[in-house]
């Protein structure tokens, strides 16, 4: 059965073939034919930001979230352009979307003429996205979409984005009924990619010999649903585990297996993790430079790792393998687990887990004791300030962490207890990614409280998404670690160079901007105040703002994080410390 439709139409068709139900995006006049078909479908729904960077930021979170791929738009010009730093946090994570532009028509772009608004956004977004393209012409879009949800979904995932000229959205065509009937199974694989079972043979021989083994689990242990396997695996081979940024949750906070958060920033334990380990199991982590001190990656060379990846490009570099599976993570371990038999973990070192334990409550300790420091002082402690958030916080809140400093102690504070419940943005490290975030996951889970965790500096860049929350009755919680600077860079002027500029944010009251947005706001400056302040943000049904007064403190894990600077320099220089 013939159908004559335009080509906005025929796309919206295709976005419901693969389970798409979130839009994020401005609207514009060039969209409009696109828009239109939007507002047809009742299993679509669209969410109009302030700024086109959030909706790249909110579809990345979605799929965060759900698995589930989303769309952003952008208008032609400007929206495209502006979308450039949310594909980025996209993009540097490895969470799959879909971006949508319009362009001139046809007879004036590509190549352009002149127009007002002109923009090669093929060419802006090409190096933030794992494929794009121009739509010429709307006959080939069943073929073109086909093609963009499986370069986002298939391998290592990522952005796509599709540059569509207005005048090919409102382009009538003639289409097949079938075109729109065809199931993804027929046009993207759909199962796990296996591991090579010699391969697999070999990895668990010498998981069989470890006698202090190490579990490091990154983001392609959340995308595969794998996070039971490495429960399970833990705890049969009596093992810790370190989750990534990309990976809070996969074990909780409170498990006998857990030894910290994220690396380098979680302290010593980690470090006396990778120095004790004789072997060091990596799944779904690409080794990035969370996880590297000054002499590259914490897993040296002197030791045996066992690397998991389905992207090739993520085996061998920077931390070189004894043996790499190239494979989904939850068929590796699935594989891993079957080829172990029963003596898994019976010559571990029976100590080996209990000190690191003892270590993270060691490190734990001195954490809460940071806390107590100055308490009757007029601004807060972080630490003090990020304890009683995280005790304060409904058990089932979803918890976003943003802001370079504040997101430190967010990431040891906050308890953890699964999977795609804390979200942190590791990869591009995007200052004011919080709050679009925050408020793509409270659309995708109405029912469950969401808190946004940020420093006032990253707060600043994104503030005006609170009218996106008020406007869609969106009730975000963002709790504002407030010590009126960007704290990292003023130190670091100090200490480095004896000078200060430009970074002082005095004054500014956040709680007064929020409710200048119709939102809740209060200002909070003592610790015995925040745990009442969340009760009434949460219960306002508001989206709501608290504007908690702290002082500048340095992580203790501050340290580490610039030795982890030092590397390539050092290297470069020939320095005996490269591994």
């Amino acid at each position: 059965m013939a159908l004559q439709i335009n080509g906005a139409q025929a796309l919206v068709r295709l976005l419901l073939t693969e389970q798409v139900r979130e839009v994020f995006g401005i609207v514009g006049g060039k969209l409009g034919p696109l828009l239109h078909a939007i507002s047809q479908q009742e299993q679509l729904r669209f969410l109009g930001v302030r700024h086109e960077g959030a909706g790249p930021m909110m579809a990345a979170a979605a799929h965060a979230a759900s698995g589930r791929i989303a769309v952003a738009l952008g208008e032609m010009g400007p929206g495209g352009l502006n979308m450039a730093s949310g594909l980025g946090v996209a993009f540097n994570n490895n969470l799959p979307l879909l971006a949508i532009t319009t362009n001139q028509h046809r007879a004036a772009c590509y190549p352009h003429s002149g127009m007002f608004m002109d923009l090669d956004t093929v060419a802006v977004t090409r190096p933030l996205t794992k494929w794009n393209a121009v739509v010429h012409d709307a006959r080939r879009l069943p073929e073109i979409m086909r093609r963009a949800f499986r370069e986002a979904l298939g391998g290592r995932p990522g952005p796509v984005h599709l540059d569509i000229p207005q005048d090919v959205l409102s382009q009538v065509c003639s289409f097949d009924e079938a075109e729109f009937a065809i199931a993804p199974s027929r046009y993207r694989a759909l199962g796990r990619v296996r591991p090579d079972a010699d391969d697999v043979h070999r990895a668990a021989a010498l998981m069989a010999e470890a006698r202090r083994p190490l579990i490091v689990a990154g983001g392609g242990v959340i995308a595969s649903g794998a996070a039971e396997c490495v429960r399970a695996l833990a705890q049969r081979w009596q093992a810790p585990v370190l989750p990534t940024q990309m990976a809070l949750g996969v074990v909780a906070s409170d498990s006998p297996h857990f030894i910290g958060h994220g690396g380098l920033i979680a302290g010593e334990p980690v470090r006396q993790a990778f120095e004790g380990a004789d072997l060091v199991l990596a799944v779904g982590c690409r080794w990035s430079s969370w996880m590297w001190d000054e002499r590259g990656a914490l897993a040296r060379r002197s030791q045996r790792l066992i690397s998991v990846n389905i992207d090739p490009s993520a085996l061998g570099q920077p931390a070189l393998h004894e043996v790499a599976l190239q494979a989904d993570a939850k068929a590796a371990l699935d594989d891993l687990l079957a080829a172990c038999d029963a003596g898994l973990g019976q010559v571990v070192d029976g100590a080996w887990l209990p000190s690191l334990r003892q270590a993270r409550a060691a490190y734990a300790s001195r954490l809460e004791a940071l806390g107590t420091e100055g308490e009757t002082s007029q601004a807060m402690h972080p630490a003090a300030l990020g304890r009683v958030i995280g005790e304060a916080l409904p058990q089932e809140c979803l918890a976003v962490f943003d802001g370079g400093h504040t997101s430190f102690w967010s990431n040891d504070l906050t308890p953890v207890r699964e999977v795609r419940t804390r979200f942190h943005e590791p990869g591009m490290s995007h200052l004011g990614f919080g709050l679009p975030y925050a408020i793509a996951l409270q659309a995708q889970q109405p029912g469950r409280a969401v808190a946004l965790i940020t420093g006032d500096g990253s707060f600043g860049f994104t503030l005006n998404e609170l009218d996106t929350a008020r406007r869609h009755r969106l009730p975000v919680l963002s709790i504002v670690h407030n010590n009126a600077a960007w704290g990292i860079i003023r130190a670091g002027q100090r200490n480095a160079l004896g000078f200060e500029l430009g970074t002082g944010l005095d004054e500014t009251d956040y709680a007064a901007i929020a409710r200048g947005f119709g939102c809740h706001g209060e200002r909070v400056t003592a610790v015995a105040e925040v745990a009442p302040a969340i009760r009434r943000a949460l219960a306002s049904g508001l989206p709501a703002v608290l504007d908690c007064h702290t002082r500048f403190v340095p992580h203790p894990a501050m340290p580490a994080f610039a030795s982890m600077n030092r590397y390539g320099f050092e290297a470069l220089a020939g320095a005996d410390a490269i591994p």
